[in-house]
């Protein structure tokens, strides 16, 4: 496992539990708006630049699109957190802690992510998983085994968006086929949408509501401009209002059983 990144507490990732986060390091998707590019890349690009494409929307260059290969690769110059470090650290919150949250990256690109929450739950702890919904088979492969407790999945956009959204060329079957699985797997679960201004608006939450329809829990998450973004150009970008999110959530819950803003 690549572990770009640990987080030794949390109250809020995990509902109603006290959560350890570990961040797997490297990811398939180039969102724009990501504020963890450091977590896409072991190695921070150069030259990351933005291109006009199709219908004007913003679409990341070939560059990004060569990373896949060895962005899960070790780099001397990107720091990666030692796996049995990270199991000490378990050992000591046994009793303290009651999960951990394993995000991203894409947790679902490590290979060896089934054996690696086998151990953390040797140790007596849930697991949570956080995903972009691109690999279902992993997703189906942990289910069955009985490996996780809680899934969260990143619904990007509507399928007409996600290219532009996702920076590549996503197959949607397999978004959807991660939806039907999750929506089937008996365990809790929530959809997570991130609303940016440019990119989304209210119409797209209708056709992102009939793909999961009847689900649970959806959130939507407003933007947040941070100093670092896989796309630069989105810094300082203005944010959608309180009530322009509110009423963005009573669309969402036309489709599902509870939307709210986060």
């Amino acid at each position: 496992m690549l572990i770009g990144d640990l987080q030794k507490f949390s109250l809020l990732d995990y509902p109603g539990k006290l959560s350890a986060i570990v961040f797997t390091q490297g990811c398939n998707f180039r969102c724009q708006f990501c504020y963890n590019p450091m977590l896409v890349w072991p190695v921070k690009p150069s030259g990351a630049k933005a291109t006009e494409d199709k219908g004007s929307k913003l679409k990341y260059a070939q560059e990004f699109a060569r990373e896949n290969e060895r962005e899960l690769e070790p780099q001397k110059t990107h720091p990666i957190i030692n796996q049995d470090d990270f199991f000490v650290f378990l050992e000591t919150r046994r009793g303290k802690l009651d999960a951990v949250v394993i995000t991203g990256g894409e947790p679902c690109l490590q290979k060896d992510l089934p054996r690696f929450i086998r151990q953390i739950k040797e140790l007596g702890y849930l697991v949570k998983l956080d995903t972009n919904g691109s690999h279902p088979e992993v997703l189906a492969k942990l289910i069955k085994e009985k490996l996780i407790n809680y899934i969260a999945m990143d619904l990007k956009a509507p399928e007409n968006k996600y290219e532009a959204v996702t920076g590549i060329e996503a197959d949607f079957k397999n978004i959807k086929k991660s939806v039907k699985i999750i929506m089937a797997s008996g365990l809790p679960y929530e959809f997570r949408t991130t609303m940016v201004p440019d990119l989304l608006d209210k119409d797209d939450i209708s056709e992102m509501g009939k793909i999961i329809s009847g689900a649970d829990l959806w959130y939507l998450q407003n933007f947040k401009s941070q100093s670092d973004l896989v796309n630069q150009e989105f810094k300082g970008k203005v944010s959608y209002n309180a009530r322009q999110m509110d009423e963005m959530a009573e669309i969402g819950r036309k489709y599902v059983k509870i939307c709210e803003v986060r």
